[in-house]
């Protein structure tokens, strides 16, 4: 627990001298010399503690904006869901149920893994505007879904309440809590791994 956040890290011993921190959009990896104890390691986690904290979240914050700046919103277009890649369709023919799209498993590719499409019941002649709109309203519903469901896992295992779910559009803010029991979360978020979302869900 660094600062009153719960964080989890890769650790290993091997030849070295010093303790060593790396953090990236992954988390946080820690190395130590096999004759250092595991106090000391705790030690030198706290005394990092604010240091890997911020590279924590600046790390994320920089996946973001790549994950998003790297979007082309079309027809055939690819982008990251719960850190797995889903491919966007076009179907005119179909509302969804007045969604406006829907996540369908596609049958395995030749020679490789199954793929997810978004169908988004857009003409083809839709803009990307018109097409990133679409998908991203979908994804926000996914995320608030996803969100109320992880709130409600970890706040009983860390005693405390949540009274309200927002969803934010932040650039530079993956999340934020008030002392009324109000969350904030980015819901861009749903672009990574379950166990990125689960850290600041528990963080906040």
């Amino acid at each position: 627990t660094l600062a009153g956040t719960r964080v989890g890290y890769e650790f290993r011993r091997g030849k070295r001298r010093t303790i060593g921190f790396s953090v990236g959009v992954d988390g946080l990896a820690v190395r130590a010399p096999s004759w250092v104890p595991q106090h000391e390691v705790d030690a030198a986690l706290r005394e990092k503690s604010a240091w890997i904290l911020r590279k924590l979240d600046e790390a994320r914050e920089r996946q973001g904006r790549l994950e998003s700046a790297r979007i082309d919103w079309r027809d055939g277009a690819a982008f990251p869901y719960f850190g797995e890649s889903v491919r966007l369709v076009l179907d005119p023919r179909h509302g969804f149920k007045g969604k406006g799209a829907q996540l369908v498993d596609a049958a395995p590719q030749t020679g490789g893994e199954p793929v997810c499409t978004l169908q988004v019941g857009l003409p083809h002649s839709a803009t990307p505007q018109q097409i990133r709109d679409a998908a991203q309203a979908w994804l926000m519903r996914q995320a608030h879904r996803c969100f109320i469901e992880r709130l409600d896992h970890f706040a009983p295992r860390l005693c405390v309440q949540w009274k309200k779910l927002s969803l934010s559009n932040a650039n530079t803010r993956w999340g934020s809590a008030s002392v009324d029991g109000s969350i904030r979360l980015n819901w861009r978020l749903v672009h990574f791994r379950m166990a990125v979302i689960d850290y600041v869900v528990a963080h906040e």
